[in-house]
């Protein structure tokens, strides 16, 4: 096979707000399609045949990266109740071993012996032999009930993220049920453990009920609980910390209600902690007979209070006076002596550790900022899951540093090292070098990058370069330690983050300037730092590869098509490329709930016309594109495989026009969804493979 395989062109036409588009591979919104299916096995296949010449570089990609991961590892045990719990993995297996040891029997932390796991492990779930006869295998909750006897564990085994619910007796490995099937994934424990309760999808594939299932009950016993009409929010059911109170979440991307049951009362009807307000956003941490509540009513960049844990509004809510105005709280945690703010400021990530004091008026005291020693990284609370832990586990990592967890002393300030991410062979990591960039964006914002390369790569013009960013939903690009970007970092590469704004690592208006009306603040602050890279010398003009998925492949779509001469090569992942038609359709998957975040394009013509500026597969035209690899997987809920495959038909069709076009490479995982491959060595294959195609486009 020398040339890619033809799609089909049949035209269709939609019309919206006097817009009349004529869209050709409008079929291949059929998932089930043989037609579409054949497109998809012929894309993979000449994506193989145009890389064998690869195969050796993507081995050896593979082999450095398995000779630096510790194959055979364990977590962090935390502590809880009278049990030491943790996850291990074992060379050779895809799957991680959840178990616990009893405290009585290991009263230090235990430790792998040898590779051995400790004496007396119980094992909660065995992720490899339940996932043994599955080409895909994924848990999603994975819950152990207050009294410690039982488990109950999801698992999708398509990819679609969709889970069939289990219920183990710890001790012998029995299972008690298995009734309840396709859910939303969350799990929460009565107190007696008699139920559980979990979430129903609607049509669209949206978490809209909360259910109470009787344990050894038929499942038409179940009992509705919570149901969601709004189609903008989604619902999903947790417990606290000391398993009290079953939290019932309630969102959409502007507006938040939660509700609380009393755990010990599973048959109850919940309560509502503060009635929706439309634009206010709210998050509770129950802690004692009191609620910490993170909310944006009064700062855009929020706020911390204080209500009762039986408040009903949100009149009960008390300031606590603990951040500033320019410090954006993601999040709050509650102990016995302090508590946990997490925050950001600056485009960094922290930790305010408020210590409680019955002598003050609103029982805090002091307040102190956790100090890593490491000024560009990422720092966040790790698993804490006892309220009278005198310690905070926290973890941190950059660029240049392993992920590392340690127990910080809340009233010492002093910080206990658990475990680095060990990377195996000879890497010095003093050999790398991580900085803070900033570009200028078009309206004169400047732009954070973050980037790391070997100490002796100098910026020259010469090196090639890694452009990597997301850009929505809020969601923050923080840096992180990656053992496969070594592979390119000792290649001479140069890797960079852009902090583009959709994302909030300056604070949330970072992201509100980066959505709806503002989004192509998104596609033009990306370009902008590509700009700001060859400009400085960092990478070579001709050398610079960018790379994004999901909301982040739609932005790879976007510049592709903004700016098609700044990049030699671009890795969609699983892209949002045809975002409007999908917008339009509320019948599909998020649709509904994605009108706050890009706008409603049916009801807003002005919504419609933006969208339509840059939706990726609505503006191919006719250019020398740069080299493009798409990754889809085909079991994707999140973004269907239909969107690459009709974007990478349509690039194909509008490159017969261009002399000497570009190589495009489209490839679907068969048996994967919106994360690809499930087992680790899978993945890391699919991810070598990658690798020897970006370094082999770019040479």
């Amino acid at each position: 096979m020398q040339q890619p395989p033809t799609a089909r062109r049949d035209p269709v036409v939609r019309e919206h707000h006097g817009d009349r588009f004529e869209d050709p591979y409008a079929w291949m919104a059929d998932r089930e399609s043989p037609e579409l299916r054949e497109l998809l096995v012929g894309e993979n296949a000449y994506a193989t045949e145009r890389t064998e010449h690869l195969r050796p570089l993507a081995e050896q990609v593979f082999e450095e990266f398995r000779s630096r991961i510790e194959e055979t590892d364990l977590s962090v045990p935390v502590r809880h109740d009278r049990w030491w719990y943790y996850s291990r993995t074992v060379e050779g297996e895809q799957y991680a071993v959840e178990a616990r040891v009893a405290i009585a029997d290991h009263p230090e932390r235990p430790t792998l012996d040898a590779g051995r796991p400790p004496a007396g492990e119980q094992v909660l779930l065995d992720q490899n032999e339940e996932g043994r006869d599955h080409e895909f295998f994924a848990v999603g909750a994975s819950e152990v009930s207050p009294s410690g006897d039982l488990l109950a564990y999801a698992v999708d085994v398509v990819g679609d993220e969709r889970y069939d619910v289990r219920v183990r007796r710890i001790e012998d490995g029995a299972v008690l049920d298995d009734a309840v099937r396709r859910t939303g994934g969350s799990l929460a424990w009565s107190l007696d453990a008699r139920h559980f309760f979990y979430t129903r999808v609607d049509e669209a594939w949206r978490p809209f009920q909360v259910w109470r299932h009787e344990v050894g009950a038929p499942v038409e016993d179940d009992v509705l609980v919570h149901e969601e009409a709004d189609e903008r929010f989604f619902v999903g059911v947790g417990t606290s910390r000391d398993d009290r109170l079953v939290l019932i979440a309630i969102g959409s991307k502007t507006t938040s209600e939660f509700r609380l049951l009393d755990a010990a009362d599973p048959l109850g009807t919940p309560r509502v902690v503060a009635e929706r307000r439309q634009g206010v956003e709210y998050d509770i941490e129950p802690f004692g007979d009191q609620l910490l509540v993170v909310h944006n009513a009064n700062r855009v960049n929020f706020e911390l209070a204080i209500a009762p844990v039986t408040s009903t509004t949100a009149e009960d809510w008390v300031p606590l006076e603990v951040t500033s105005d320019d410090e954006y709280v993601t999040g709050a945690e509650g102990f016995d002596d302090f508590i946990a703010v997490s925050l950001r400021r600056e485009g960094v990530t922290g930790i305010r550790v408020v210590l409680r004091d019955p002598a003050c008026a609103n029982g805090l005291g002091e307040a102190h900022d956790v100090v890593v020693g490491e000024p560009i990284g990422t720092l966040h609370v790790g698993v804490n899951p006892e309220a009278s832990t005198p310690t905070l586990q926290v973890v941190h990592e950059s660029l240049v540093t392993p992920r590392t967890v340690e127990d910080y002393d809340v009233r010492t300030r002093s910080l206990t090292l658990l475990k680095q991410q060990r990377v195996r062979g000879d890497v010095d990591l003093g050999r790398y070098r991580q900085r803070r960039e900033w570009a200028t964006a078009a309206d004169g914002t400047r732009i954070p990058i973050s980037v790391v390369h070997r100490h002796d790569v100098q910026a020259d013009g010469t090196a090639p370069g890694l452009l990597n960013a997301y850009g929505a939903y809020g969601i923050s690009s923080d840096p992180w330690f990656s053992v496969l970007r070594l592979s390119l970092l000792d290649r001479g590469w140069v890797f960079a983050i852009a902090h583009v704004r959709g994302g909030s690592e300056m604070g949330r208006s970072w992201y509100d300037d980066g959505k709806l009306a503002a989004k192509p603040n998104t596609f033009t602050d990306f370009v902008a730092c590509a700009d700001h890279l060859v400009e400085s010398g960092i990478v070579a003009a001709d050398r610079l590869a960018a790379e994004g998925g999901s909301a982040g492949g739609l932005l790879m779509g976007a510049v592709v098509n903004l700016a098609p001469q700044r990049f030699r090569f671009v890795h969609a992942q699983v892209p949002f490329v045809d975002a409007l038609t999908t917008v339009l359709d509320p019948s599909l998957p998020l649709t509904v709930v994605e009108w706050e975040e890009w706008g409603n394009p049916l009801e807003d013509p002005t919504a419609y016309a933006l969208m339509k500026s840059y939706a990726p597969y609505e503006n191919v035209q006719p250019a020398r594109h740069p080299s493009l690899l798409v990754t889809a997987g085909l079991d994707d809920t999140r973004v269907f495989v239909t969107e690459p495959a009709k974007w990478v038909a349509a690039l194909r069709h509008a490159d017969q026009q261009v002399e000497d076009p570009a190589q495009i490479l489209f490839r679907t995982e068969m048996a994967a969804g919106h994360g690809g491959r499930s087992g680790r060595y899978d993945l890391w294959r699919q991810w070598a493979w990658e690798t020897a195609v970006l370094i082999d486009q770019t040479s």
